[in-house]
């Protein structure tokens, strides 16, 4: 009904709006919330993790959590002490999440990509009492790496390794804890209590711990959910990472709000395995971020796998291609699939396509406000809305902002303003109808002889080039223009070579002169983070090397 009237009647001149709606925000704690989904549902399916082959029923995930909750609490762990995750995806990382709310415990997620100085200060900052960590994976000692940084940290007591003895005490000691225990720490915990630290990652500096509630990220997850039709019907795979908010609030939180299931297809995304998972499980949604769409859609024998499960899914996490999102509708059935748009200090998603929306506006667009949110583009120098149609910077506000970065209130005020609004440093643009346009990054921005060129625009224009599969774009020092362009790209397999100047005869008289790329660098793969963004800072630090462009790099600029 709602939408309905938004499409008929919205109409906007200035880049403002807000999602307004009937359904309510879920006022209760997190562990209330699955308290009354295990009421509801407790003998569906929770929680399946493929790579064991364990599963879950909503009666027993609530009990493994209570169990976690009160090995914890027999550990000395009270509310408001902060309890720091360590692992690839698992099942046990999913227990820890739901364990640790139940007790107020406040999780600190940590990037298993971490190593020695990232975890000691992650640990140090957020004074993390008690850690759950992996012991292994890939080239990842995490014990080595733990016990390096153990004896240097007053704070951390307690370390358990999942898989070893030390989890499995901690269970036992929760066995003789009475419930009861967690039932009296629950009563005294408010919805708005921080119950989880997020770490994001700057381009200088060390990482900012996004601190969250039950609120916000609990309604976040349900609204996504709710937009994408969750019931007790769907079964959502979850390659995407548990440590950041794409896994454990858009995925697990946006299940358990509703009575679906969770699917772990493999600790770390393997294409592979995500299609498998999907295919075996029946899942009826997919998550992932665009590269991770692009490996899916690459994998021999692809047209093997049977996707005819899947309805739905979220496309998040960096800019979203215009025609991989057109490709992952057509290719892997997934008719109803969104985009979704925000960032860690947002819980995350402060737009979200929906699943009616035309296909111009689900596949060129990030959607519209999330109800309850209010979103707005601003000129970065006034701080003055913007006519639609024009260029600045997203902000959003509401339930979903966070609390503020751990411990840092001077950095906290820097980002969200006296008013409540938390600027994104995105830059964005707002059409007529509320649906907005991510175009890049502040930061990103490419200024080539004084006029502004947008990377997002011109990648989104190469990947119309039949022999392209992904690019980034990229801006390099410049003696003359101060900067120029650079295309960083992948080639699908079996294409043919190609170089600048063929790359240059592609976009002649295609698109302005200034926004061809001088330079082309042809690449097996990006440099990435592990929630499969692109690291441009670091693209542009080989670049630079690689051409010889030391000189143009160190030109003093007012």
């Amino acid at each position: 009904m709602f939408d309905r009237y938004y499409r008929s009647r919205v109409s906007l001149t200035s880049s403002y709006t807000h999602g307004a709606s009937d359904v309510p925000l879920l006022g209760e704690t997190i562990g209330a919330n699955l308290a009354a989904t295990t009421a509801r549902l407790p003998d569906h399916e929770a929680l399946v993790d493929c790579p064991s082959g364990r599963r879950w029923s909503y009666a027993a995930l609530e009990a493994w959590a209570g169990r976690v909750a009160r090995g914890l609490l027999a550990l000395g762990v009270k509310k408001g002490d902060r309890v720091g995750i360590w692992s690839p995806n698992c099942a046990e990382w999913v227990a820890v999440q739901y364990g640790t709310a139940l007790i107020g415990a406040v999780l600190v997620n940590i990037n298993p990509a971490y190593r020695v100085t990232e975890l000691e200060y992650v640990l140090r900052q957020a004074g993390v009492r008690t850690l759950v960590s992996a012991t292994v994976h890939k080239t990842s000692d995490y014990r080595s790496m733990v016990e390096q940084v153990r004896s240097a940290l007053d704070d951390l007591r307690d370390v358990m390794y999942i898989g070893e003895a030390s989890w499995d005490a901690l269970e036992a000691a929760g066995a003789s804890v009475e419930a009861e225990s967690v039932e009296r720490v629950g009563a005294t915990l408010a919805f708005d209590d921080p119950i989880n630290i997020q770490y994001t990652s700057g381009t200088t500096g060390f990482p900012k711990g996004a601190t969250l509630s039950h609120h916000n990220i609990l309604n976040n997850g349900y609204f996504v959910g709710s937009l994408l039709g969750y019931t007790e019907a769907d079964r959502v795979c979850l390659p995407v990472p548990f440590y950041h908010c794409f896994g454990m609030v858009m995925g697990n939180l946006g299940c358990t709000s509703h009575g679906s299931t969770i699917v772990i297809p493999a600790p770390l995304f393997d294409p592979a395995a995500t299609l498998a998972a999907v295919a075996g499980e029946r899942c009826t949604s997919l998550y992932g971020v665009p590269t991770m769409f692009i490996a899916e859609l690459g994998v021999e024998g692809f047209a093997g796998y049977d996707l005819t499960s899947l309805r739905t899914g979220i496309m998040a996490g960096s800019p979203c291609p215009v025609e991989v999102m057109k490709r992952v509708i057509t290719e892997m059935g997934m008719a109803e699939v969104g985009i979704a748009y925000g960032m860690t200090e947002t819980s995350p998603v402060s737009t979200q396509t929906r699943a009616d929306d035309d296909l111009e506006r689900r596949t060129a667009t990030v959607g519209r406000a999330m109800p309850h949110v209010e979103i707005k583009v601003i000129d970065p120098a006034s701080g003055l809305v913007l006519p639609v149609g024009e260029t600045g910077e997203f902000c959003t506000r509401g339930y979903s902002v966070m609390l503020g970065y751990w411990d840092e209130p001077e950095r906290t005020v820097e980002a969200i303003d006296a008013a409540g609004w938390m600027h994104t440093g995105d830059l964005a643009v707002m059409r007529e109808d509320g649906y907005v346009n991510i175009v890049g990054r502040i930061k990103d921005l490419v200024i080539r002889g004084g006029e502004n060129v947008y990377p997002r625009e011109i990648e989104e224009f190469l990947y119309g080039h039949p022999d392209i599969e992904d690019v980034a774009v990229i801006g390099v020092p410049d003696e003359r223009y101060g900067e120029e362009l650079m295309a960083w790209i992948r080639l699908r397999p079996g294409a043919a070579p190609l170089d600048a100047a063929a790359v240059r005869e592609f976009c002649e008289g295609r698109i302005a002169h200034q926004k061809i790329p001088r330079y082309v660098r042809i690449v097996e793969e990006f440099p990435m983070t592990v929630t499969g963004k692109i690291r441009k800072v670091e693209m542009r630090q080989v670049s630079i090397a690689a051409l010889g462009l030391e000189g143009a790099a160190g030109i003093d600029t007012a």
